[in-house]
């Protein structure tokens, strides 16, 4: 009863503030028209004056009505600079505590009840730096203040802590917006608009947000590192740990602008993507595709044979695509683009120094910036046996078939995402038995239903047995290799196989190179803002070990933002853009995406018209024999503004640039339609899924009288 009457108290006194249409009073306009007025009343009564305006501003700050910004002007006006500042400094202080306490009341049970799992890390958060979050959002207010006093209610912020710190916080804000007041108040006449005193006062007002951030980020700064005390002067201006995609174009953009950056790798150069992953992969596809379509030459009106081939010059192939590449990210090209690298293991000792090791021997360097570039590892989780038998992963996979003779008879890939797909198809297209298991009832599971079909079919026509579906019960060595014991719908599975490979995705390297000892938070990934700023604002991390994408191309843009913002933070710094980030998953036929698809968007609850067109209506796509698949658009309803794009088809990974292009410029399908694409081409393709879309979107009525007016054209 006590809430509903203070509800309906407050209804009322809001409902009587928009009835009586007293927001006409709180306007410049109104302040100025009556100003000679309201200063004849407090030169007659000032204390009576005094104390209600003070009462009215308590009143409007605890019921978050509009017109603040105003009477804090009003003050500097009305009263001068110090007793304004008094007045307005401890009126809006107690107001938005009024409304703090309200919130508290009213709602912070009931929400605390309902989301009390959810919040937990914000409460535990506003338990340990609550005053903190509070002083930076009344220092630089991202959100109006009344919403900052509401939602703060909601918390376990102490009323005490809350009333100090926000008329600590307030005070600057209060100050430039009284002193504008003030001279505000000397207009007479048209010229005294420009006065010098009065601009000073308005451009104070514009680049307070400014240096309010600059002290935020100087108490921040201060917070972090006031354990650590600073070298006097530095060796480097950038230190790179990791030599994969995200350290390499680091290392690349600071040499180019002439810092002096070291770049630290303990591996090989290119990390995961040149050694272990993209490169070797891509190279094993290849020869399994050209395999598979000897098999199947007939349908190319060819005579179809059994491929005749040495396992063994397969693997070799594979190496000597990686060691082609392999020049194009070593140490000899990188020192002569002015990188100094050194093999060896880095570790944070402090945020300004990286201790390397060097077969035994350490050195270390101080840098004014440092970007973490570590990568990531394969995945492996406990399982019961898993221990027992012998298991590959996508990064020790390529030594060991390298050594052999023959592909695995009979290989168990554990795991339905993209690695797992691509080499399940890619051996069974080699000649192996192949076995994938997974755990989610489909393959593919982040993309579409209709996606992951069409790749259950593609790998179960190739030889592949799918299983979904399935939990892991425990491993068994066996004299041939080894035993899964598994389930699938209740029913128990054992599956035989000589080779095992775990493609169950992979984790960030988080051990090793000091992080604990920092103290920078690290689950997952490398916690890290907008800027890939750690805990410590000079060391920033980037690519995988950082998230929230692992993909090659993603670590090398997360690259230019770490190094740019480590460089030239100090002048501007840029917030990263994950906004349009493609990916291809190689399988045959592949799958790429950009953007959303039908499964996020309705998670999202994100509006969207879909618009499909088949392959098989494509020219090019049947003189290749490539019709399998098809090119998704989600787009606005009833305009042509993409929302996303998968696509399902041989070369899907170069059909998608167009999209990606078109997405990050803000163009639509129109813009493709109107594009002339070269016959006959599979991107055709993406003209026509545009075609689709506008065929859909035809004027109807209009296109009716156009039809009535050529026929009185013909004289009918």
């Amino acid at each position: 009863m006590k809430k509903i009457l203070l509800l309906v108290i407050l209804a009322l006194l809001i409902l009587a503030f928009f009835a009586f249409d007293l927001q006409q009073w709180l306007t410049l306009d109104a302040l100025k028209r009556h100003q000679a007025a309201i200063a004849a009343s407090q030169a007659e009564s000032p204390w009576l004056m005094t104390g209600g305006f003070f009462l009215l501003y308590v009143l409007m700050a605890a019921l978050s009505l509009p017109g603040a910004a105003v009477m804090t002007l009003a003050a500097g006006a009305l009263f001068g600079l110090v007793e304004g500042l008094v007045l307005v400094s401890f009126a809006s202080s107690i107001g938005a505590t009024l409304a703090f306490l309200v919130a508290r009341f009213l709602l912070r049970e009931q929400v605390q009840g309902r989301f009390g799992n959810r919040l937990r890390t914000v409460n535990r958060g506003i338990e340990q730096d609550g005053a903190f979050y509070l002083f930076t959002l009344r220092l630089v207010p991202v959100f109006p203040f009344f919403v900052i006093n509401l939602l703060m209610g909601l918390t376990p912020l102490a009323t005490r802590t809350f009333y100090w710190v926000s008329q600590l916080g307030m005070l600057p804000g209060t100050l430039v917006y009284v002193n504008a007041g003030t001279q505000l108040a000397a207009i007479e006449q048209p010229g005294d608009t420009l006065s010098p005193m009065l601009l000073a006062s308005f451009a104070l007002l514009g680049l307070f947000p400014w240096l309010a951030r600059l002290l935020v980020r100087q108490v921040q700064r201060h917070r972090v590192y006031q354990r650590f005390t600073p070298p006097s002067r530095f060796d480097r201006n950038l230190i790179v740990i990791g030599a994969g995609a995200a350290g390499l174009v680091s290392a690349y953009i600071a040499a180019a602008v002439k810092a002096r950056v070291t770049l630290i790798e303990a591996g090989d150069m290119g990390g995961d993507c040149l050694n272990t992953g993209c490169v070797p992969s891509k190279a094993l596809i290849k020869s399994a595709r050209v395999a598979h379509q000897l098999r199947h030459a007939d349908r190319y009106g060819l005579s179809a044979s059994q491929p005749e081939f040495s396992f063994k010059q397969v693997m070799d192939r594979v190496q000597a695509s990686i060691d082609k590449v392999a020049p194009h990210d070593s140490v000899a090209r990188y020192t002569a683009l002015g990188v100094e690298v050194i093999k060896g293991y880095g570790k944070l000792l402090d945020p300004w120094t990286v201790e390397i090791t060097t077969e035994g021997q350490t050195q270390r360097l101080t840098s004014r910036s440092i970007i973490i570039a570590a990568g990531a590892q394969p995945f492996v989780p406990p399982m019961p046996g898993l221990d027992a038998v012998d298991y590959l992963t996508s990064d020790t996979l390529w030594q060991s078939m390298g050594k052999r003779d023959a592909p695995p008879e009979h290989l168990l890939v554990l795991g339905g995402g993209p690695i797992g797909c691509e080499l399940a198809q890619a051996f069974a297209r080699l000649g192996s038995n192949v076995t994938l298991v997974q755990r989610n009832a489909r393959l593919l599971p982040r993309e579409d239903s209709d996606v992951s079909e069409w790749i259950r079919r593609a790998l179960t026509t190739d030889g592949v047995r799918v299983l979904t579906g399935c939990n892991i019960d425990r491993f068994e060595r066996t004299n041939t290799g080894l035993r899964l014991y598994a389930t699938q719908d209740d029913k128990p599975l054992e599956i035989d196989a000589d080779t095992l490979l775990l493609a169950l995705g992979r984790q960030a390297r988080l051990e090793g190179y000091g992080l604990q000892e920092l103290g920078i938070p690290a689950e997952r990934v490398i916690d890290t803002n907008d800027y890939l700023e750690t805990l410590y604002p000079n060391i920033y991390a980037a690519g995988d070990v950082a998230g929230p994408y692992q993909f090659t191309h993603t670590a090398a843009h997360m690259a230019w933002y770490a190094s740019v913002n480590a460089l030239f933070g100090q002048f501007r710094r840029f917030a990263v853009d994950y906004s349009v980030i493609p990916h291809c998953t190689f399988v045959d036929p592949e799958v790429a995406r950009v953007g959303l698809n039908e499964q996020e968007a309705n998670e999202k609850g994100v509006a969207f018209e879909v618009t499909r067109f088949e392959l098989k209506e494509l020219d090019r796509a049947i003189t290749d024999g490539a019709e399998q698949g098809f090119i998704k658009v989600l787009t606005e309803p009833g305009k042509d503004r993409i929302l996303g794009v998968t696509i399902v088809a041989e070369h899907a990974g170069e059909l998608l640039a167009e999209y990606v292009l078109a997405m990050k410029h803000g163009l639509g399908l129109n813009k493709i339609l109107g594009t002339v694409h070269t016959y006959p081409t599979l991107a055709e393709a993406n003209k026509y899924v545009a075609g689709e879309w506008k065929r859909a979107h035809a004027p109807g009525r209009l296109l009716g009288w156009l039809g009535r007016y050529h026929q009185w054209r013909l004289g009918k």
